[in-house]
């Protein structure tokens, strides 16, 4: 009668007093955040200071994983952190400031490792994105009865590249960072894991999430052919068939 009580495995108190106070850490530090928002927006210098000091280690602990340079993070942090101040008056709270800073060390990050990759086929630069479509993304621009004019073949290319840019920028913000994370710079799924602060498994999910919608978009605005069908496996932003499997990430 009662099996199934002893069955189950008892609580471990231990586990619940360190959840319990991650939680009211977490608590105080976001309620800390809006008091120093709150005091920073209205002139004051060392409440900013606070801000920073609260958030610096994780913010310079990301970027280092991104750029691995010492001397690259802590300008990536101090860039951030600019950055941030310039734009706190427009930041809304609709996710913690954590959060928030997160994402703008990642992208102050991004833009560092492009800048930085002089002795790399720039593959998402300006004046390479012909080599993109044609070779790193590999897409199937629709035919369009030019017969490979050149002026045709160009404006097919700055119409890829426009709706390849909208349909990137449609994806949700953490689908959009892994996307980018992955094709543009190269990081394993290890090093976007560690980046984005998650599992391996939910940086696969979310390539493969991005990828799929990316994919859908071109192909409903007929800039490519057609979407892969569903189940065919894990494919690049082209549709084709890939193999993740041996990525030590």
């Amino acid at each position: 009668m009662g099996g199934s009580a002893r069955d189950e495995p008892a609580a471990d108190p231990a586990a619940r007093e360190v959840g319990a106070g991650l939680a009211d850490r977490r608590e105080r530090d976001r309620l800390a955040d809006d008091a120093d928002i709150a005091r920073a927006r209205a002139g004051d210098h060392e409440a900013f200071r606070s801000l920073v000091e609260r958030h610096e280690r994780r913010a310079y602990g990301l970027a280092l994983r991104v750029l691995r340079s010492e001397e690259a993070a802590r300008d990536a942090v101090q860039e951030a952190f600019l950055r941030v101040y310039s734009a706190l008056r427009r930041f809304e709270g609709r996710s913690a400031f954590g959060t928030w800073l997160h994402r703008v060390v990642l992208n102050v990050c991004l833009d560092a490792k492009r800048r930085d990759r002089s002795s790399r086929e720039l593959a998402w630069e300006e004046e390479t994105t012909s080599d993109v479509v044609d070779t790193e993304l590999g897409l199937p621009v629709a035919a369009t009865g030019s017969g490979g004019a050149e002026p045709e073949r160009a404006l097919e290319r700055t119409e890829l590249r426009a709706r390849l840019a909208d349909a990137i920028g449609s994806l949700p913000e953490a689908a959009r960072a892994t996307l980018l994370l992955r094709e543009v710079d190269g990081l394993s799924y290890a090093e976007i894991a560690q980046a984005l602060g998650v599992p391996k498994g939910t940086v696969m999910s979310r390539l493969h999430y991005a990828r799929r919608r990316v994919q859908d978009s071109l192909a409903a605005s007929g800039v490519v052919d057609e979407a892969p069908a569903r189940g065919t496996g894990r494919t690049d932003l082209a549709g084709r068939p890939v193999d993740e499997g041996g990525d030590d990430a």
